[in-house]
């Protein structure tokens, strides 16, 4: 048995210093994986936008170009999930404090309650790190059009909604440099967050 686990931990320790695993694409609300990219210039990816941050700086497409980011939606006024989301989004932010291929980006999903002084509030509360973590608003248009069609933040699998109804959900997603989503993640839920790390990881090393 003692042997056992000694072979257990090495395995585990191979499977978790392996940097031949490679994440998938994905191009469609179901979240179907592509374990190829095409060449096709019409393969999904997020669209030029333009925002502020609570910094009260304009922030467009062209500030994540490069970056591996992890984009969520929320409003600082939600007793519910937000403040769990809110809470994996800083552990996010302790992990990767130092590193600067990562940013994370939280959507503001009330822009016309979270203005930008509203969101300097709460980044100070929660000791948001304005180099490493992003509060973003702007026109509701363009966020909920963002979240649903480019971000698929909602999982719906096509179905359309308008911007009347309310945006809420608990996902997290990865983006690559090429503003390619390369995964979606639970963020009230620690093995997903963990995965999430993971998959940053290996996605630093592609």
């Amino acid at each position: 048995m003692k042997y056992y686990s000694i072979i257990l931990s090495l395995l585990l320790m191979m499977a978790c210093t392996d940097n031949t695993r490679k994440l998938p694409y994905y191009n469609t609300p179901d979240f179907t994986p592509k374990w190829e990219m095409t060449n096709d210039k019409n393969f999904h990816q997020i669209r030029p936008f333009k925002l502020k941050n609570q910094d009260n700086k304009v922030f467009t497409e062209k500030d994540i170009d490069g970056k591996i980011c992890i984009a969520d939606f929320f409003f600082t006024s939600c007793p519910g999930i937000c403040p769990k989301m809110t809470n994996s989004m800083g552990d996010l932010q302790k992990e990767f404090i130092n590193d600067d291929d990562i940013l994370l980006l939280s959507h503001s999903v009330t822009p016309e309650k979270d203005n930008v002084s509203v969101l300097r509030k709460y980044a100070k509360e929660k000791k948001v790190n304005s180099k490493r973590w992003k509060l973003l608003t702007g026109e509701k248009n363009e966020i909920y059009d963002l979240g649903r069609k480019y971000y698929f933040v909602e999982e719906d699998e096509g179905v359309k909604k308008g911007n009347d109804v309310f945006l809420h959900t608990e996902n997290f997603i990865l983006i690559d440099k090429d503003r390619h989503i390369r995964g979606i993640y639970n963020g009230l839920d620690p093995n997903s967050m963990q995965n999430l790390i993971n998959d940053i990881k290996v996605l630093k090393v592609e």
